[in-house]
This record gives C-alpha cells, sequence and structure tokens, in this order.
C-alpha cells in the first residue's frame, strides 16, 4: 500500500473517532427540559434498542489496524472515494442528529413513549424522514465500517441494526399513530421512516 492511500485512511480514523465524540456530546450536553409525565409507554422497543447496540459491537469488534484498506488490493482512487462518502455520511449523521435531539426537546426519550401535551414533530429533519435519529445512526454505524472494520462485519452490523431499528419504529409508531391518527398517517404516508426511497 502506498503512502498517499495509507493518509488517507488515518485521516478518515482520526475524524471517524472525532465523529464519535461529537455524537456522544449531543447526548450527553444536550439541554435536559423538564420532563413531562408518561401518558404510555411500549416496552417492545427495548429489544430494539438491544439489537442497536449489538450491531455496533458486531462492527467494532472486528477493528482494522489503521491504516489499513476496506476492500484489500484497493487503490488510491478507491480510498479516496471511499473517504470522502465516510466523511460525507458521518457529518450528515452528526447533524441529522443534532437537529433532530433539538427539534425534539422534552420528548426524546431513550424508550418509546408518549408524554402528557406530546406534539407529533413534523419539522426541520423530521421533514424529511420520521426517525432521523436512528438515520443518523445508521450513517455513524457505516462510516465507523468503512473506516474502522472488515466488510463482513460491516454487513452484519448493518442487518443486526436494521432489524432492531425496524422494531423500534414499529413500537413507537404505534403509540403515535393511537395518539394523533389521521394526522400521523398523513404525514407517514408523505415522509419514509429511516432511508428516501427505500424505507
Amino acid at each position: 500500500m502506498n503512502i498517499r492511500a495509507e493518509l488517507v485512511q488515518t485521516i478518515v480514523f482520526i475524524a471517524v473517532m472525532a465523529g464519535w465524540f461529537a455524537f456522544a456530546a449531543i447526548f450527553i450536553f444536550r439541554k435536559q427540559p423538564p420532563s413531562e409525565p408518561t401518558r404510555k409507554r411500549e416496552q417492545t422497543s427495548i429489544i430494539g434498542l438491544a439489537l442497536q447496540g449489538l450491531s455496533y459491537a458486531i462492527v467494532w469488534s472486528a477493528w482494522r489496524r489503521p491504516p489499513s484498506p476496506f476492500i484489500e488490493g484497493s487503490g488510491i482512487l478507491l480510498e479516496i472515494v471511499l473517504a470522502v462518502l465516510t466523511l460525507a455520511i458521518e457529518f450528515c449523521s452528526i447533524w441529522l442528529v443534532l437537529s433532530a435531539v433539538r427539534a425534539l426537546g422534552k420528548q426524546w426519550s431513550l424508550t418509546a413513549r408518549v408524554t402528557e401535551g406530546h406534539k407529533l414533530v413534523v419539522e426541520g429533519p423530521y421533514n424529511i424522514v420520521r426517525n432521523p435519529i436512528y438515520t443518523g445512526m445508521l450513517g455513524m454505524l457505516f462510516a465507523t465500517g468503512v473506516a474502522l472494520s472488515h466488510w463482513p462485519n460491516l454487513l452484519a452490523g448493518i442487518v443486526v441494526f436494521l432489524i432492531g431499528t425496524m422494531i423500534r419504529v414499529r413500537s413507537e409508531e404505534r403509540l403515535l399513530r393511537e395518539a394523533f391518527g389521521p394526522e400521523f398517517e398523513a404525514y407517514s404516508s408523505r415522509v419514509p421512516a429511516i432511508i428516501p426511497g427505500l424505507y
């Protein structure tokens, strides 16, 4: 592997690690307004949360020694394309999650719930996808896999993540359908759940 490819991979490695600090900071240092009392909670979402966590463990468990290529034998051009794609996805993922947490405010929760006075949030990133935090989490998983892991682990991690996310989305949207009825139906028919054009 030539020195330019090693430099590209090292830059991506450092950027992805820095991105994880920014991603974690969104949740650790966010302003926490007083939480409203929970009206209804959906416990099934915890299974989805566990699967999402497992997907990250799958990707992180097969750490590639940096700098080394994501695809063996790839040339500098492919490494640059992967680097640009990885950093763009990471940047967009962090922006999506930050914007979504701000838009949700006191309604943000780790598990699916509806609070007293709950409002259906449809602006900002929620106008792009119904679950921008999950979209951002998927983007971070992908960026991490390309920068640090091996492709079979990334593929397995994505499959596990999507299964967990579908469980969480169904749990959360069941509550939203009960709470908002036709308003949520109109919103969900207009805006994709996680990935525009796919799901």
